[in-house]
């Protein structure tokens, strides 16, 4: 779970941070042990993934063995991971006493199978149960989202037992709006809302009031799917059932939140080539790996375009003022595209783009690109004429300029659909590829045009 940040809330995280490495370097751990243990574990994992790496590992020994399991499932999975590598498996089963199942099966997912089937091995055969029946779906579908912490009623049950029933719980499960109604054999058949429960007359059934119309959510479905219907329908937990029809659990809003700003740093980081889980003090021999590889396809995109421009050395030589003028019919059509790749990207996430209105997208990408074309290279072709005193350049360039964003307006549109085609992230693929086409397209128009005129 990841709390809302507010500014006031960023800078009390900061001034916890600051006083506690203050008293780490000034080596008084135990000042460290009950500042830090008296912040709620979401705070404390906030503190640790704030801490350069050196003071992880000190910070983690401090915490008290109660909040460790916790505070280590708030915490991102890199860092995660370093932590649940250093443990043996008698002090994983520690850990992972106490916490829900689905915030288990987070953690096993981390771990090897070998150590995975320890860990599950010396719980209860209860715990054992739920977490393996969540272990058996991939982490990004409904079945790894789920928690099996769900609160069942039988449909002839009257509305005072189902009361009486409730009030022999301690407390209810997080996020618990409604419950589930299920038959003998555990097949779902509608929802209880809390709302329905206490307003009615208790001599009422279940049966009678229960929702039937709200669909379950398959285990299978993705769970980009599953924040989609949240969204759509603002709910706060939501049935989840098997292939059979038979309940599972429930998903909570809690986790669908995690869903969208997982969804989001995806988009927002892979736009950069780098890992969306990638740590922020993350040593140099970790983060050079994560992103170099990136850097050398770049170098390679940006290699090809200057061999475009090797092409037309003759007429580089010939003009100088082309030397000058082509970063900018390059660097127009770079920002043109990535402002339609953007749109797009943005639109497949929510799934509001697909063959039946990509047509309609791409033609109005090509109107608002000729249109903002007409006006740069009026401009810029103004601009040029005065500052060389040459018709001949401005011409050039406009032209180049009113090619170059049409191409950009095309690729930014098609390119995310046809590199999903190919079952490429186009996050991760389509500003590189993108770079490089515009680059490519704007130096051969421009450079063609004044080796046609200049010729």
């Amino acid at each position: 779970m990841y709390p809302a940040v507010t500014p006031s809330h960023h800078n009390q995280t900061q001034d916890q941070l600051g006083k506690i490495q203050a008293l780490v370097e000034s080596g008084t751990l135990q000042q460290v042990r009950r500042l830090i243990n008296a912040l709620t574990p979401v705070e404390i994992a906030q503190i640790i993934a704030a801490s350069p790496a050196p003071s992880r590992a000190l910070l983690w020994g401090l915490i008290d063995s109660e909040d460790a399991g916790e505070v280590l499932e708030e915490l991102p999975f890199d860092i995660q991971s370093q932590f649940l590598r250093k443990m043996d498996t008698p002090d994983l089963v520690k850990l992972t006493e106490g916490l829900d199942p689905d915030d288990i099966v987070d953690i096993l997912q981390n771990l090897p199978d070998r150590v995975t089937q320890d860990v599950l091995a010396a719980m209860s055969a209860t715990d054992r149960e739920r977490v393996s029946t969540i272990l058996n779906y991939a982490e990004d579908t409904a079945g790894g989202l789920t928690t099996t912490d769900a609160i069942t009623v039988r449909p002839r049950f009257t509305l005072d037992v189902v009361l009486r029933y409730l009030r022999r719980h301690e407390a209810l499960p997080a996020s618990t709006d409604s419950l589930i109604v299920v038959n003998k054999k555990d097949e779902y058949l509608g929802l209880l809302p809390l709302s329905v429960l206490l307003t009615n007359d208790l001599s009422t059934t279940v049966r009678e009031l229960m929702v039937t119309d709200r669909d379950p959510i398959p285990a299978s479905l993705p769970e980009q799917e599953v924040a989609k219907l949240f969204e759509r329908h603002d709910w706060v937990s939501a049935p989840v059932v098997d292939d059979q029809g038979k309940l599972l659990g429930r998903i909570t809003i809690d986790d669908v939140v995690d869903v969208i700003r997982q969804n989001a740093e995806h988009s927002f980081m892979r736009m950069a080539g780098l890992n969306e889980e990638a740590d922020t003090f993350a040593s140099v021999s970790r983060t050079i790996p994560r992103r170099i590889t990136w850097l050398v396809v770049n170098l390679l995109t940006a290699i090809l375009a200057s061999s475009v421009i090797n092409v037309f050395k003759d007429s580089i030589d010939k003009v100088v003022a082309l030397a000058v003028l082509m970063p900018i019919v390059a660097s127009m059509g770079g920002v043109a595209g990535s402002q339609t790749l953007t749109v797009v990207i943005r639109g497949m996430a929510l799934g509001q783009i697909g063959r039946h209105n990509l047509r309609w997208l791409l033609t109005r990408e090509l109107y608002v690109g000729l249109l903002n074309s007409l006006v740069l290279a009026a401009g810029m072709g103004l601009v040029a004429a005065l500052w060389f005193n040459d018709k001949i350049i401005g011409v050039i360039i406009a032209c180049a300029l009113v090619i170059n964003l049409l191409i950009a307006a095309t690729a930014g549109a098609l390119l995310p659909a046809l590199l999903k085609s190919m079952r490429i992230d186009p996050a991760l693929a389509g500003a590189v590829t993108l770079t490089t086409f515009t680059d490519v397209c704007g130096f051969c128009a421009f450079l063609g045009l004044a080796t046609y005129f200049y010729g």
